[in-house]
């Protein structure tokens, strides 16, 4: 008989690229939505060679297979969100746009636009980046950019949190529900991060911590925060408790590679020795 004890709650389907190193991608996505009880499915949309020192190849999986992966998860399994990520070019997002339209209209998306890895890899060309305003932001969307993916959004420099505000306004424009500018780039000691949730704004500023190994967590913020949406949080309950789950796991990394480190996914698994 099964064990009863432990049950899923909510389920996510998972748009986004694959990570060979773990930190990142659709890796930390799956080991993020696993560790906070939801169910994570995934449609790979590229898959690269990439380790915490840089990416080193991207291989972009062919629209017809990214199609076909998120139909079969759809028309089966279902999904209470849909968490997109890295969505290379032009045709992968309106591929990814198209398929969700017609078969998860109505079902909610936290939207992380990736457009640069940490070590600084484009992982969005440009000729994508007006296909994402134009077809994958929708009213139940929450979009989850950092200040640099946001810049290029919005056209303008972001430096302060007054810009943040009103990026995040300028973004909620385009149709979005709501948005969640991640302050991580801005100078400082203190982390400031700014949802605005239909006209409402909510702030979080919590101590930097001083680290390398930060590969990933806009990634692991992105799914914790579908996760929670997934089990019936608020937009502001999922946000706060995604962002004390991944700063437990930037506070815990293993400390693996010579470069921008991965998190530690499965910190709610560690047992204190006594």
């Amino acid at each position: 008989m099964a064990n009863q004890t432990y049950s899923i709650k909510g389920r996510v389907l998972i748009v986004a690229g694959s990570d060979s190193g773990g930190g990142a991608g659709i890796q930390a996505d799956v080991k993020t939505i696993t560790m906070l009880g939801s169910y994570a499915a995934t449609a790979i949309t590229a898959i690269t060679a990439q380790n915490t020192l840089g990416v080193s190849g991207v291989h972009v999986v062919p629209n017809e297979m990214i199609r076909d992966q998120i139909v079969s998860v759809i028309t089966d399994i279902g999904a209470d969100v849909i968490k997109t990520g890295m969505l290379v070019d032009k045709k992968v997002m309106i591929c990814v746009a198209d398929a969700l339209k017609e078969h998860a209209r109505d079902v909610p998306r936290v939207v992380d636009p990736v457009m640069v890895a940490k070590g600084g890899a484009p992982l969005m060309q440009e000729d994508a980046v007006e296909v994402l305003k134009e077809r994958l932001i929708t009213r139940d969307t929450l979009l989850t950019p950092n200040i640099p993916e946001a810049e290029v959004l919005i056209g303008r420099k972001i430096q302060s949190v007054d810009d943040m505000k009103a990026a995040a306004t300028a973004l909620s424009a385009l149709g979005a529900r709501a948005v969640l500018i991640k302050g991580g780039h801005l100078e400082g000691d203190r982390l400031i991060d700014i949802l605005l949730d239909e006209g409402d704004f909510t702030l979080w500023e919590t101590q930097r911590i001083q680290t390398r190994h930060t590969h990933g967590t806009g990634c692991t913020l992105a799914s914790g925060i579908a996760a929670y949406l997934a089990q019936g949080h608020t937009i502001r309950e999922a946000v706060d408790s995604a962002r004390a789950f991944v700063l437990k796991a930037i506070d815990s990394a293993p400390g693996f590679g010579e470069g921008q480190g991965p998190l530690n996914h499965c910190h709610p698994l560690r047992r204190d020795e006594t």
